[in-house]
Protein backbone atom coordinates (compact mmCIF):
# COMPACT_ATOMS: atom_id res chain seq x y z
CA UNK A 1 0.00 0.00 0.00
CA UNK A 2 1.04 3.45 -0.59
CA UNK A 3 0.21 6.85 -0.07
CA UNK A 4 1.14 10.45 0.32
CA UNK A 5 2.52 10.36 3.66
CA UNK A 6 5.06 7.24 2.48
CA UNK A 7 5.32 7.40 -1.06
CA UNK A 8 8.68 9.53 -2.77
CA UNK A 9 8.52 13.59 -2.33
CA UNK A 10 9.54 15.99 -4.10
CA UNK A 11 9.03 20.04 -4.42
CA UNK A 12 8.80 21.83 -7.78
CA UNK A 13 8.23 25.55 -8.74
CA UNK A 14 6.46 27.87 -6.47
CA UNK A 15 6.42 25.51 -3.03
CA UNK A 16 4.01 22.84 -5.43
CA UNK A 17 4.29 19.46 -4.33
CA UNK A 18 4.49 16.09 -5.34
CA UNK A 19 4.14 12.07 -4.34
CA UNK A 20 5.58 9.11 -6.44
CA UNK A 21 2.57 6.82 -6.14
CA UNK A 22 3.68 4.61 -9.24
CA UNK A 23 7.33 4.71 -10.85
CA UNK A 24 8.52 2.06 -12.62
CA UNK A 25 10.08 2.23 -16.19
CA UNK A 26 6.98 1.74 -18.01
CA UNK A 27 4.25 3.92 -15.58
CA UNK A 28 3.93 6.87 -13.28
CA UNK A 29 1.56 7.87 -11.42
CA UNK A 30 1.95 11.13 -9.72
CA UNK A 31 0.05 12.83 -6.98
CA UNK A 32 0.30 16.87 -7.17
CA UNK A 33 -0.84 19.91 -5.26
CA UNK A 34 -0.48 23.19 -6.73
CA UNK A 35 -1.05 26.07 -4.09
CA UNK A 36 -3.52 28.79 -5.16
CA UNK A 37 -2.10 31.17 -8.34
CA UNK A 38 0.69 28.73 -9.12
CA UNK A 39 1.42 27.04 -12.32
CA UNK A 40 3.84 24.88 -14.26
CA UNK A 41 6.06 25.68 -17.18
CA UNK A 42 4.12 25.08 -20.57
CA UNK A 43 5.87 21.85 -22.29
CA UNK A 44 5.06 18.96 -23.93
CA UNK A 45 6.38 15.50 -24.46
CA UNK A 46 7.74 13.43 -27.23
CA UNK A 47 6.82 10.04 -26.05
CA UNK A 48 4.29 10.44 -22.93
CA UNK A 49 0.72 10.01 -22.86
CA UNK A 50 -0.71 11.67 -19.72
CA UNK A 51 -3.91 11.88 -18.06
CA UNK A 52 -4.76 14.31 -15.53
CA UNK A 53 -7.21 13.77 -13.28
CA UNK A 54 -8.69 16.26 -10.52
CA UNK A 55 -8.78 15.02 -6.55
CA UNK A 56 -10.13 18.59 -5.21
CA UNK A 57 -9.93 21.78 -6.35
CA UNK A 58 -10.70 23.50 -9.72
CA UNK A 59 -7.73 23.28 -12.72
CA UNK A 60 -7.45 25.73 -15.68
CA UNK A 61 -5.35 23.42 -18.37
CA UNK A 62 -3.99 25.09 -21.42
CA UNK A 63 -3.96 22.69 -23.88
CA UNK A 64 -2.37 23.28 -27.57
CA UNK A 65 -3.70 26.98 -26.89
CA UNK A 66 -7.26 26.46 -25.94
CA UNK A 67 -8.04 26.71 -22.17
CA UNK A 68 -10.11 23.96 -20.37
CA UNK A 69 -11.48 24.12 -16.98
CA UNK A 70 -11.22 20.51 -15.16
CA UNK A 71 -13.17 20.24 -11.60
CA UNK A 72 -13.32 17.51 -9.08
CA UNK A 73 -13.68 13.83 -10.20
CA UNK A 74 -12.97 15.50 -14.09
CA UNK A 75 -9.87 14.08 -16.24
CA UNK A 76 -8.38 14.66 -19.50
CA UNK A 77 -5.75 12.87 -21.66
CA UNK A 78 -2.92 14.53 -23.32
CA UNK A 79 -1.35 12.74 -26.28
CA UNK A 80 1.94 13.02 -26.81
CA UNK A 81 3.40 15.91 -28.69
CA UNK A 82 0.51 18.76 -27.59
CA UNK A 83 2.20 21.45 -25.50
CA UNK A 84 -0.19 21.98 -22.47
CA UNK A 85 0.40 23.88 -18.99
CA UNK A 86 -1.60 23.02 -15.89
CA UNK A 87 -2.30 26.06 -14.01
CA UNK A 88 -4.22 27.10 -10.59
CA UNK A 89 -6.10 30.23 -10.69
CA UNK A 90 -8.19 29.36 -7.93
CA UNK A 91 -8.08 30.58 -4.09
CA UNK A 92 -7.84 27.05 -2.73
CA UNK A 93 -5.40 24.11 -3.51
CA UNK A 94 -5.88 21.90 -6.41
CA UNK A 95 -4.61 18.50 -6.07
CA UNK A 96 -4.42 15.67 -8.99
CA UNK A 97 -3.11 12.91 -10.47
CA UNK A 98 -0.69 12.86 -13.24
CA UNK A 99 -0.80 9.36 -14.55
CA UNK A 100 2.46 9.08 -17.63
CA UNK A 101 3.23 6.06 -19.66
CA UNK A 102 5.94 5.85 -20.39
CA UNK A 103 7.22 8.26 -17.58
CA UNK A 104 7.68 11.93 -18.75
CA UNK A 105 10.88 12.51 -16.85
CA UNK A 106 13.43 13.23 -19.46
CA UNK A 107 11.02 13.72 -22.13
CA UNK A 108 9.78 17.37 -21.36
CA UNK A 109 10.86 20.02 -23.99
CA UNK A 110 9.61 23.64 -23.19
CA UNK A 111 7.10 25.23 -24.87
CA UNK A 112 6.82 28.80 -24.56
CA UNK A 113 5.29 29.73 -27.67
CA UNK A 114 1.31 29.80 -26.81
CA UNK A 115 -0.43 29.48 -30.28
CA UNK A 116 -3.88 30.97 -29.84
CA UNK A 117 -7.07 29.10 -31.56
CA UNK A 118 -9.63 31.34 -33.84
CA UNK A 119 -12.20 33.24 -32.02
Amino acid sequence: MINKETAEHYLWGNNCHGWHLVKHPELSVIQELMPPGTSEVRHYHQRSHQFFFILSGKATLEIDGSHQVLSQHEGVEIPPNVPHQMLNESDCNLEFLMISQPPNHGDRILSDIIESSPS
